[in-house]
């Protein structure tokens, strides 16, 4: 079994991370001796104009990596010139989509050898992975096979210019993988009939996610103050991942406790906004930085916030609970199924902030028992999740 891995979601010379579950499945893969072929779905920006936006926009291009971690990545490209973006954005997505997925599946069909079954990672516009893989599969005559991984169907497969392909890419893949039953439920809501689903969560690093006393790494990444409550959070700051909101609930637990210090590991377009929204705050903000140093940023936090309006699956919940650190989320997307307990989950609605930061305050007070919730995430290693993979890979049907 020679699987070929498309993925939209890959390592970039701007962000390594970006992707990073990808590539440590991949890693995994390695370990237990799986011969794949791994491309990038990328785009090679033409013309002066073009770049000339980007640069305006502040969007650096994004260079994928070769590799990373040892993970070879086979960078394919598509040339995107204005036109194209013109066409994006101002004419139709789905004639763009169209014209990227023809372009990328002809040159993998032409530049790589066939495999026996494909792999996509992510249906993200303007070029789904998934679509890609339906269009190489139908040229090589192999099954393929698509993860769904949160905003692919949170977001891209809510629209209705989108909703067609999107079924049509579903329903005949050999099997979808969806990283949280929620996820699946929430395609089902869009027409999809479900009945080549099965749900895989993501997984964690237990080399890189385990335990330190909390004490000792605040002192090691020179952060330490006594008598103190550390509270944080890890991930892009944008919108859905409620970063705006990230002040406001700082905020309201720095007035119950104000001997908290609170810390922000990632970067992202709201990174300005909330800092400056932040001032008078104890703040530690540690931007990207590599996953063996996040490691040790949840191991400095009490309790990590995810008040995400959506996830899939998110990964940084089970990382967090490996080093013995709680993780209180909204109730949206994967987010209780990764949690997995209902007291660390605040329901959406109204003054959604005031009961975030307010359950937030009843658990650095009461406290909580961290061997739960390391015994919990070892559930859910990256091992499991890739021996599941491979007997998908197995049990899909092939083309008569």
């Amino acid at each position: 079994m020679k699987p070929l891995i498309l993925t939209n979601l890959f390592p970039r010379k701007d962000n390594p991370n970006s992707g990073i579950f990808i590539t440590k499945r991949l890693k995994e893969y390695q370990k237990l001796g799986v011969d794949f072929t791994a491309v990038s779905l990328a785009f090679r920006d033409k013309g002066r104009l073009l770049n000339l936006l980007r640069s305006l926009l502040h969007k650096p291009s994004e260079i994928p990596l070769e590799e990373l971690e040892g993970v070879s990545f086979n960078p394919v490209f598509v040339e995107r010139w204005l036109f194209d973006v013109a066409v994006q954005k101002l004419w139709t997505m789905k004639k763009a989509l169209e014209n990227f997925t023809d372009r990328f599946a002809e040159k993998i069909s032409r530049e790589f050898p066939k495999h026996n079954i494909i792999h996509a990672h992510g249906m993200y516009l303007p070029a789904p992975a998934g679509v890609v893989a339906r269009k190489v599969s139908e040229i090589w005559n192999v099954p393929y096979v698509v993860t769904l991984h949160g905003s692919d169907v949170n977001l891209n497969m809510a629209r209705r210019d989108m909703r067609n392909i999107y079924l049509e890419t579903l329903e005949n893949a050999a099997r979808c993988i969806f990283v949280s039953r929620a996820l699946l439920e929430k395609a089902k809501s869009f027409g999809y009939s479900g009945q080549n689903a099965v749900v895989i969560p993501n997984g964690y690093d237990p080399e890189i996610f385990k335990p330190i006393d909390k004490d000792t790494v605040r002192k090691e990444l020179g952060i330490y103050k006594e008598n103190t409550h550390y509270v944080g959070f890890v991930g892009n700051l944008i919108p859905i991942k409620r970063a705006d909101k990230l002040p406001e609930i700082f905020g309201k637990i720095s007035k119950e406790l104000p001997n908290s210090r609170f810390i922000i590991v990632g970067d992202g377009t709201l990174r300005d906004k909330i800092l400056k929204e932040m001032e008078g705050l104890d703040v530690v903000f540690a931007g990207r930085v590599p996953q063996v140093k996040v490691a040790r940023y949840m191991n400095a936090m009490d309790v990590m916030v995810l008040p995400s309006r959506n996830e899939g699956w998110p990964c940084v919940v089970l990382e967090a609970q490996a080093c013995g650190t709680c993780v209180i989320g909204s109730s949206n997307g994967g987010i209780p199924e990764a949690i997995g307990f209902d007291e660390y989950v605040v329901e959406e609605g109204e003054s959604f902030e005031d009961r975030f930061a307010k359950r937030v305050v009843e658990v650095l007070k009461k406290g909580y028992n961290k061997n739960i919730l390391i015994e919990r995430a070892k559930s859910f290693n990256w091992e499991k999740t890739v021996k599941r993979e491979i007997e998908v890979y197995y049990q899909a049907p092939w083309p008569m």
